[in-house]
């Protein structure tokens, strides 16, 4: 049975696959386009919880195990905004979004900038067998951005324990410590557990 994550976003694609690539059958995963499935999927949940199952519900339903992720951004001097509305906080894509965020934030003194990434995983089975796990790395917003890997918020966020944002750490380095690595490693033994009965 194969597994399609619910995106097509290849550079998501890639940092999933380098740290589950050996809980997944025959070592391959796939994108929706891959498998057909082109349009947008409605992300109307008001958690991660629920965005997440929503994604991974989708190649479910035409036989395959859905994986899904829903992931964001809460800035808790916005009220934990931008929240499940992170990669849509602008209405105008990953620049405007991280625009909006510092202009958001352009009176709140530095230690005060507090937020967490969050990472919401989900499996979705045919069979309607749900896995879920959470995790959350936490850090604070800079004023400028700094590094030129990762996507979305990364320029922005420190991570305080390496002094570094996310958009300065290598691939590797971001994996071993992300909320999506944190959230894999709580998935991935779940998910293991839940293949292991097909």
């Amino acid at each position: 049975m194969k597994t399609v994550l619910a995106s097509n976003n290849k550079k998501k694609l890639a940092e999933l696959f380098a740290i589950m690539h050996d809980d997944l059958p025959g070592n391959e995963l796939l994108l929706l386009s891959d498998i057909g499935c082109c349009g947008d999927i409605e992300e109307d949940g008001s958690t991660f919880e629920e965005n997440s199952k929503i994604k991974a519900s989708v190649p479910a339903s035409l036989g395959y195990i859905g994986v899904a992720d829903d992931s964001g951004l809460c800035v808790d001097a916005l009220g934990g905004a931008p929240g499940v509305y992170s990669a849509r906080y602008s209405g105008m894509g990953d620049r405007a979004n991280l625009e909006k965020l510092l202009y958001e934030l352009r009176d709140v003194p530095d230690k005060e900038r507090t937020a967490k990434f969050v990472c919401v995983m989900t499996a979705v089975f045919p069979d309607g067998r749900v896995v879920q796990a959470r995790g959350e790395a936490h850090g604070l917003i800079l004023r400028e951005q700094r590094g030129s890997s990762g996507f979305g918020y990364d320029p922005v966020f420190l991570y305080p324990p390496l002094g570094l944002t996310f958009a300065e750490l290598e691939p590797e380095q971001k994996n071993l410590i992300s909320h999506r690595a944190r959230a894999l490693a709580a998935f991935c033994p779940l998910f293991r557990k839940e293949l292991s009965k097909c």
